[in-house]
């Protein structure tokens, strides 16, 4: 007896259990222990709701190599808010950007002439040119910052924006 068909064997079965372990619990070639029971009241629940979304629909890993993306969720950001938001704000230093969210997070800096440091957050959420897509949150040292100051940063950041837009209409 030669030793290649069973390690071929070994390695078929293997990777036969490999395989069920990436899908749900029913739809496991083999079942180790039978179906779980809770230790705690609450987890009956969560396992049951897990199953559920299993069921209709969860993601396994054959979902990879599938074009799953629904066509009806879009993230969209207006590009001169975001672009006036970067340009107005270019004192304070970038933290993070996550330009497919329309989320800009700054850490803190001094503007020009003045004394007090600043950190942003910049939200921008819809790809309209509207004060309602654009969403902006300061704080200093000190603590919080006042409504107009938010107010004229938001306004600034507006008519820059305006005035990027127009300079491309023109080109």
């Amino acid at each position: 007896m030669t030793i290649r068909p069973i390690i071929r064997a070994g390695a078929l079965i293997g990777l036969c259990v490999a395989l069920s372990a990436c899908g749900d619990s029913t739809s496991r070639m083999f079942s180790w222990g039978g179906p779980r029971t809770a230790e705690k009241p609450g987890e009956a629940k969560v396992t049951a709701t897990r199953e559920n979304e299993v069921n209709q629909g969860g993601s396994t890993v054959w979902d990879l190599f599938g074009n799953n993306d629904q066509p009806d969720v879009k993230i969209e950001v207006n590009k001169y808010l975001w672009q006036a938001s970067l340009e107005v704000l270019d004192f304070l230093p970038i933290q993070s950007v996550d330009p497919f969210s329309g989320l800009i997070v700054t850490g803190y800096g001094t503007p020009p002439g003045g004394g007090r440091a600043y950190k942003a957050t910049i939200m921008v959420t819809d790809p309209a040119l509207d004060a309602r897509s654009l969403k902006v949150s300061l704080e200093s040292r000190g603590g919080a910052v006042s409504p107009d100051t938010v107010r004229a940063v938001e306004d600034a950041i507006l008519t820059r924006a305006r005035q990027i837009r127009i300079r491309d209409s023109k080109l």
